[in-house]
C-alpha cells in the first residue's frame, strides 16, 4: 500500500486525506496543532489514516508528499525542508497552495527539482480539478509523476505552461468574483439573485462547455471568429470594480441570505456537495 503524507490538518488537508485513502493509500497526516489526533479521529474515522505530528516522523517514508498547511512563504520554506531531507530523491513534494508560485516555495531548497504545485479546487476529494504547476526547477519527472498520482486519484490533473501569481482558476474567479461584488454594491442586483443569476445561465454552460468553446459555439457555423467581429464588438462598456472599503453592506446581505456558524456551514456544504455530485454523475452518463 502506498504512502502519503499529508501536511495540514486543515479543511483542504482533511479532504485530500479522504481522497487518498479511499483510493487505497495508507495516510499519514501531520500538523503541530494540539487537537491533530481528535481531528484524525472525528473526521476520518474508519479510514486508513494516522495522526503523526512530527513532519519528519511522517514524511520518512512516503512516496508522495502533499502540503496543504498556512499561505507563509517562510513557513512553506521550513517544512518543505524538513520534507527534503527526510523523503527519497524520487519522491514528489506537491504544495497546494493558491497563490504562492513554486519558484519562490522552492527557493535555497536541495530538492527544489522535486517541488511543484498541486492546487486542487474546494474540496479536493470531489472537485475534479487539480492545477499542476511547475516552478523555474521543477524536473518534468516531478510533473509527470504528480499528474500520474493525481489521475490514479480520479481527478483532472491540468498543467500549466508556465507559473503566474493566482495560477489559472482562482484567476478566473476573481474576476467573476469582483465583478458581482461591484454589482451588488451599484444596487444593479441583490447578492442572492445573482447567485441564482449564475445558476442557471454561466454556471449551467460552464459546466458542460468551457469559455472558449461557449464562444466559438455562440458564433454559429463561423465559430468564435464570427462571435468576436459582431456581437463581441459591442462588448465595449466598462465594467467597473468592488469598492474593497466598502464591503460591509455585501457582506451582510450575503450572510442574511445563507446564515452563519458552525451548523448553517456544514449544511449548506453537504447541500454544495450533494449537487455537484449530482452534476458529476449526470456529465458522466454518456
Amino acid at each position: 500500500m502506498p504512502v502519503v503524507a499529508i501536511v495540514g490538518a486543515g479543511v483542504i488537508g482533511v479532504s485530500w486525506a479522504r481522497l487518498f485513502a479511499g483510493a487505497g493509500w495508507q495516510v499519514r497526516v501531520s500538523d503541530p496543532r494540539p487537537d491533530l489526533a481528535e481531528i484524525v479521529e472525528r473526521q476520518l474515522a474508519g479510514l486508513p489514516v494516522t495522526a503523526v505530528a512530527d513532519l519528519a516522523a511522517a514524511a520518512d517514508g512516503a512516496d508522495f508528499v502533499q502540503e496543504a498547511g498556512p499561505e507563509r512563504i517562510e513557513l512553506k520554506h521550513e517544512m518543505f525542508a524538513t520534507l527534503a531531507a527526510n523523503t527519497r530523491d524520487d519522491v514528489v513534494l506537491a504544495s497546494s497552495s493558491s497563490s504562492l508560485l513554486p519558484t519562490a516555495i522552492a527557493a535555497g531548497n536541495a530538492a527544489a527539482a522535486r517541488i511543484v504545485i498541486g492546487h486542487p479546487f474546494n474540496p479536493p476529494e470531489l472537485m475534479p480539478l487539480v492545477e499542476v504547476v511547475p516552478g523555474a526547477e521543477t524536473s518534468a519527472g516531478t510533473v509527470a509523476g504528480a499528474v500520474e498520482v493525481y489521475r490514479a486519484l480520479g481527478k483532472v490533473p491540468i498543467t500549466l505552461q508556465k507559473e503566474i501569481p493566482g495560477f489559472v482558476g482562482n484567476r478566473l474567479q476573481k474576476v467573476l468574483n469582483d465583478q458581482a461584488i461591484h454589482l451588488v454594491q451599484q444596487g444593479v442586483i441583490t447578492a442572492p439573485d445573482l447567485d441564482e443569476l449564475v445558476k442557471v445561465s454561466l454556471g449551467l454552460r460552464w459546466a458542460t462547455i468551457g469559455p472558449f468553446e461557449s464562444m466559438h459555439l455562440g458564433g454559429g457555423p463561423e465559430g468564435m471568429r464570427h462571435l468576436v467581429t459582431h456581437v463581441g464588438s459591442q462588448m465595449t462598456f466598462e465594467i467597473g470594480r468592488p469598492d474593497r472599503e466598502h464591503l460591509d453592506d455585501v457582506l451582510g446581505e450575503v450572510e442574511a441570505a445563507y446564515g452563519t456558524g458552525e451548523q448553517s456551514d456544514r449544511e449548506r456544504a453537504a447541500e454544495r456537495d450533494r449537487r455537484t455530485r449530482a452534476v458529476l454523475d449526470a456529465l458522466e452518463q454518456k
